[in-house]
Parts: structure tokens; C-alpha cells; sequence
């Protein structure tokens, strides 16, 4: 008995009647039921969610943006959600209407865009205190769960979105004043040098000031030398008018008696004419030169001031009218008229040459001087009171000299604190033009270093700053959808089911031909090789309804029927082995098997996210590596890695094959359980 007759055999049984054909044609058509309609009806959920209802409320009442325009960023977000049609958009007047659907099932979520959505937008760029704008989503498991992932991509894509445009616009006005900073240091630079100008020539002015006012410090120092020489003539004269008022007092004193000694004031009238004369020729001298001193003086007073006066109107101190002014005010109370002192010694001596010439008189006559002693006696008393009237205006002059010393003094003092305070004024001129040009100069580089971008630098800038980080996607291979996303996971689960589903009709082993002596690894094959046809056939379908009726479109179609072929026939040598080495608790084990494929082969989540006990299932059972090289040859990814695959799935048959065989040899001894299993499924 060969392996095709024995495989034939168990076909014929299984296509003897109407019956078994329709059970082998709905066999066939299991893998379909599970993986062609699954993918069909998950091949674009996301291209459908334009059917789901969402509500959508804007309370949003706008903002004026911080260069005067108007923000109503809420209605541009409403209103881009609408255009773009991902969802089938509500608008709803309240809260309370928004929530009560998503609560009821009316609607599957809920997106509240708040009244101060576009103030709080508008904050950043018046930097003020910044608020972020919040967009308000209500979701309910209990409508979908992953339903809330999807509003969450929405969402984030959303705000990703507004916050970009409104960056965009801060990042702008940030930098539209940094040119204007820009400008204006480049303004205040240019003041900080004319003002650096000016300082320097009010440096020069104060400079020339300082000299003058040391011209007049000294000025004002010679004025008081002068003034002390002044007063001490004054007090000389003080002094001698003192001394002449005493002598003729006692003149006075000794010539009342003149009448009784007439007689002898004729004999020594020679004498007194004589002393006479000296005495006149000395007042007389005296009062030239008093009146010489007096008019040196004072135009040696006036020549000072002058100077003075000059001096001052070319330091810019005073006006020309000014010193004029001031001169006239000095000739008016510095009259060249005599002063009362030497208008007294002018009289005194006048007096004195009468009284010489009465000596005269007397010394040729002296008959005469008798009769004229009461005459002479009164002139005297006369001298007398005149020379009383020179001591006190020889007094009142030295006190009018010690005040006019005291002005000068206080004149010196004053022009010493100007001088002073032009020396500071010279010092603090140039300490300011210093800075001034320090400062000129620090406003010149620091404008160089504030950033000046014109309108394209300024747009540039204000995009990269409002989303600084862009990010690059190379797909080296790419699902077309969702569907096609999870195809190889479902193809190949739905290939395992439906091999798994031909062990409920078909025997994995025949008893005749246990009955036969053929040799165990025939009877193995034979008994394989029914679940491979109807396998391969399971797998062609599949292949073609997905490619062609669900527009697949692989990279690499023909190695991805390859690939499924190769898939069912390791499937199916696994499955018919493990059943016919177990028998009936075998579907059990196949079923397991099933499961744990499910969770550990990678179809969904990557396996490495599953616990580490299931790592080990991925790498010992064959599901994981068909889905890894279904993903190869459907996106058009490396195709190095698909003959391991192959020759593995081969070493998977292999497998299958001795299980089949151990079975065969197993069975070809009956027993009682042979013939009266414990259980059947």
C-alpha cells in the first residue's frame, strides 16, 4: 500500500456522497469565515469614523490678540473639525446637552471648547500672566474603549495644531521687538555721542572757568593786601588827628590866660611865628600827602576791580553790562572827594597858617596881640574843636576801612569756594564725558548683539521657534491600512483554525490501513497528506479572496502563497500528528496550542511586550514566524530572512510527520481502549 493510495482513499471516503462533499466545501471555506470576513470588516475602521456621532460645543467668545487683531481661534477650530469630516460633528447649544448624549449613547464623545479658549491663546504674547487654553473632552468607555484613543490621537493632533499657530504668531511679536530694541539702542548710541559732544566742550567751558576764577582768587587776595595798607594809614591818621585835637587842647588850656600874658606872648612872639611856621609847613605836607595816598588809592581800588570785572566777563561769569553796572555803582560810592579827614587837616592847617601869620602879627606888633587876645584866644578854642572834628573823621574813617577790609576779605573767600567748586565742576565735565563716550560705545555693541531679522528672517524664525522639533518618518515598509496591518496575523490564525476544523471530519489515521503492513512512516504520510490538500486549498482561497476581493495588494504575492502553502503544510503535519498521537484529548492540546499562539506570536503588540513566559512560546511554536514573514512579503520589507522561515516550517513538517508516525506506531497494537475509547470528541 503506497501513500497515495492511502491518502486517496481517505479523500474518496470523505467525497463518497453529497453529504461529505459539502462537509470538505465548508471546511474549505472556514479559514474564509474567520479570516477574510474578519479583515473585511476591519480593513478601515478609521476611514469610517466620519459615521460616529460626536458632539461638538464652542462657548468660545474670541480675544483681541496683543497687535489689535481679533483671535477666534475657537470657531477656526470648530470649524477645521467640521471641514475635515473625521468625525460626524454635533453642534449643541450646552454642556449639559453635550454630556447627557455621550452619557445616553447619542453621542460617542463630546468636544467643549470654552468661553476663554481664545483669551487664554492671546495671553503669551502681552505677557501677561499666561493661562493655557484648555480643550474640554468628554468620552464613556462604556460607548467604545478604543474609541477614547481615538479622540485622545484627535485631540493631541488638535492642540498640536493650535499651539503651533498661535507659537507661531508669539514667536513673531517677540521677535518684531527685538528689531525694535534693535532700533532704538541704535537711536540712544547715537544721542550717547552727541551727549558724549556736548560734556566734552561744557569740559573745555568749566576748564577756562577754572582759569578765570583763579585770576580773580588772586584778584580778590591783592584787593585785601590793598585794603590792609589802607587802614593801617587810616589808623596813622587816627592816630596823629588824636594827638593834634590833644595839642590844641592844650593850647586852648594854655592860652586862656593869653590876655594876662600878652606881655609875655610878645616876647616870645618871634619864637611862636617861628614854631608856627614849622607847624603850618608840616600840616601842610601832611595834607598833600593824605590826599595824594587817598586818590592812589583809590584808582589802584578801581584798577583792581576793573580787572576783576574783566576777568569775570570773559569766564562768561558776568555780562559786559554787568561789570559796567558794577564800575558805576563803584565810582558812585568811591567819590574822589576829599574824605572828612583830610578836609579836617586842610582846615587845621589853613588855621595853622593864620595862626603863624597872627604870630607874625604879633611879633611886630604886640601892642595889637593885647588888644587881639581875646580874638586869638577864641581861634584857638576854634582850632581846638577842629582838631576834635579831625579825630573823629579820621576815626570814622579807619572803621570805614576796617568794614572795607572785611568785604574784601569775604570777596576773596567767595572767589576761593568759585574757584573750588569750578575745579569740581572742571573734574565732574570730564568724568561725565568719559562715561558719556563709555556709554556710546556700549549702546553701539550691544545693539550689534540684539538680534535685527527682517520680515522673512522673522517668519522663519517665529516657525522653527513655534515647533522647534520636526520629525522625519522613513517607512521602510508600510501597511496600506488597518486591514492590512493585521492580515498576517489573521491569515495565519485562520489557516491554523481551519486545519484545526478539518480534525473534527477527518481521520488522522485509518484503521485499515493501521491494519495493513505497511511501514509507519507511510501510513503517517498517507494519513497527512488528505489534511495537506485540503490545506493548500484553504490557503489558495484565502490568499486569493484577500487579494483580490479585499485589494491586499501585496509587495510579493506569489511568495506570500508560497508562503501560506508552506504555512498549512506545517499547520496541518503538526495538527494531524498531535491528534493522532493523542487521539481524541489531542484536539485539546491543538486548541492550546491555538491559544497560546494567540498571546505569544506578536500579531497585535509586539511580542516582546508579552511576559517572559511567552517569549519562549514565540520561539519554540511556528505561528510567530509565518506572521513575521507574511509582514516581509506583504509590505516589501527585506526579503533575507524568508527562506529560514521556509526551512524552518519545513522542519515543522518533519515534526508532524514523526509524531504521525510514532502514532502509527503506537496504534498497531490494540487493546481494549482501541476498540472502546474512554472518551471521543
Amino acid at each position: 500500500m503506497t501513500v497515495l493510495r492511502l491518502a486517496r482513499s481517505e479523500l474518496k471516503r470523505m467525497t463518497g456522497g453529497l453529504l461529505p462533499k459539502l462537509t470538505i466545501l465548508a471546511l474549505t471555506l472556514v479559514p474564509l469565515l474567520y479570516g477574510a470576513v474578519y479583515l473585511y470588516a476591519n480593513w478601515d475602521p478609521y476611514g469610517n469614523l466620519d459615521q460616529i456621532d460626536a458632539a461638538l460645543l464652542v462657548e468660545d467668545a474670541g480675544a483681541d490678540s496683543a497687535d489689535g487683531t481679533r483671535l477666534e481661534a475657537g470657531r477656526k477650530v470648530a470649524d477645521s473639525l467640521v471641514d475635515g469630516h473625521v468625525f460626524n460633528w454635533q453642534a449643541v447649544s450646552s454642556a449639559e446637552t453635550a454630556d447627557e448624549g455621550v452619557s445616553s449613547g447619542k453621542y460617542a464623545f463630546a468636544l467643549k471648547i470654552p468661553r476663554d479658549f481664545s483669551a487664554n491663546l492671546a495671553s503669551p504674547g502681552s505677557f501677561d500672566a499666561a493661562n493655557q487654553a484648555m480643550l474640554n473632552v468628554t468620552t464613556n468607555d462604556a460607548n467604545n474603549y478604543l474609541l477614547s484613543t481615538i479622540v485622545d490621537k484627535l485631540t493631541t493632533a488638535v492642540h498640536g495644531t493650535v499651539a503651533k499657530e498661535v507659537g507661531e504668531e508669539t514667536a513673531n511679536q517677540l521677535l518684531t521687538g527685538f528689531g525694535t530694541i534693535h532700533t532704538q539702542m541704535l537711536k540712544a548710541s547715537d544721542g550717547a555721542k552727541d551727549l558724549a559732544g556736548g560734556i566734552s566742550s561744557l569740559h573745555d567751558g568749566t576748564a577756562s572757568l577754572h582759569e578765570g576764577t583763579t585770576g580773580l582768587t588772586n584778584g580778590a587776595g591783592e584787593l585785601v593786601a590793598g585794603q590792609r595798607k589802607l587802614l593801617d594809614g587810616a589808623n596813622s591818621l587816627n592816630a596823629g588827628a588824636g594827638q593834634l585835637a590833644t595839642g590844641l587842647g592844650e593850647l586852648k588850656d594854655k592860652t586862656a590866660g593869653l590876655p594876662a600874658d600878652s606881655q609875655r606872648l610878645a616876647d616870645g612872639a618871634a619864637q611862636v611865628a617861628a614854631g608856627n611856621a614849622a607847624l603850618n609847613s608840616k600840616l601842610q605836607g601832611m595834607a598833600g600827602q593824605m590826599a595824594s595816598a587817598e586818590q592812589a588809592a583809590a584808582q589802584a581800588q578801581r584798577a583792581k576791580v576793573a580787572a576783576s570785572n574783566d576777568r569775570l566777563v570773559a569766564a562768561a561769569v558776568i555780562t559786559r553790562q554787568q561789570a559796567d553796572a558794577i564800575m558805576a555803582d563803584y565810582d558812585a560810592h568811591t567819590s574822589p572827594t576829599p574824605s572828612p579827614a583830610a578836609a579836617a587837616l586842610k582846615g587845621a592847617a589853613t588855621q595853622v597858617q593864620q595862626l603863624a601869620d597872627g604870630s607874625a602879627a604879633v611879633s611886630s606888633g604886640a601892642a595889637r596881640i593885647a588888644a587881639a587876645a581875646p580874638a586869638l584866644s577864641g581861634a584857638v578854642g576854634k582850632a581846638s574843636a577842629g582838631a576834635d572834628q579831625l579825630a573823629g573823621g579820621s576815626a570814622q574813617l579807619a572803621a570805614g576801612q576796617q568794614d572795607a577790609l572785611a568785604g574784601a576779605e569775604k570777596l576773596a573767600g567767595g572767589a576761593q569756594q568759585l574757584d573750588d567748586g569750578a575745579a569740581q565742576l572742571e573734574t565732574g565735565a570730564a568724568k561725565a564725558s568719559d562715561g558719556a563716550g563709555t556709554l556710546a560705545g556700549e549702546l553701539s555693541k550691544g545693539a550689534g548683539k540684539v538680534p535685527n531679522p527682517d520680515d522673512t528672517q522673522k517668519n522663519s524664525l517665529a516657525k522653527v521657534m513655534a515647533d522647534p522639533v520636526a520629525v522625519s518618518n522613513v517607512s521602510q515598509a508600510k501597511a496600506g491600512s488597518y486591514g492590512a496591518g493585521l492580515a498576517p496575523f489573521f491569515l495565519t490564525l485562520a489557516l491554523w483554525i481551519g486545519i484545526f476544523m478539518l480534525v473534527q471530519a477527518m481521520r488522522p489515521v485509518t484503521q485499515r490501513a493501521l491494519a495493513s503492513n505497511a511501514p509507519a512512516w507511510k501510513i503517517a504520510a498517507g494519513g497527512w497528506l488528505p489534511f495537506l490538500a485540503v490545506a493548500a486549498v484553504q490557503a489558495s482561497l484565502l490568499t486569493l479572496v484577500v487579494d483580490v476581493g479585499l485589494g491586499l495588494n501585496p509587495a510579493h504575492p506569489v511568495l506570500m502563497w508560497v508562503l501560506m502553502l508552506a504555512a498549512s503544510m506545517a499547520f496541518s503535519a503538526i495538527i494531524q500528528g498531535v491528534v493522532a498521537l493523542l487521539g481524541s484529548p489531542g484536539k485539546l492540546v491543538v486548541l492550546i496550542l491555538l491559544v497560546l499562539q494567540l498571546v505569544s506570536s506578536g500579531g497585535t503588540f509586539p511580542w516582546q511586550t508579552t511576559p517572559e513566559p511567552l517569549h519562549v512560546v514565540h520561539q519554540i511554536l511556528p505561528m510567530g514566524y509565518v506572521v513575521g514573514g507574511m509582514r516581509h512579503l506583504i509590505y516589501g520589507a527585506d526579503l533575507a530572512g524568508i527562506v529560514p522561515i521556509l526551512l524552518g516550517l519545513v522542519g515543522y513538517t518533519v515534526l508532524g510527520l514523526a509524531m504521525s508516525a510514532v502514532a502509527v506506531r503506537k496504534h498497531k497494537f490494540w487493546t481494549l481502549k482501541t476498540l472502546k475509547p474512554e472518551i471521543a470528541v
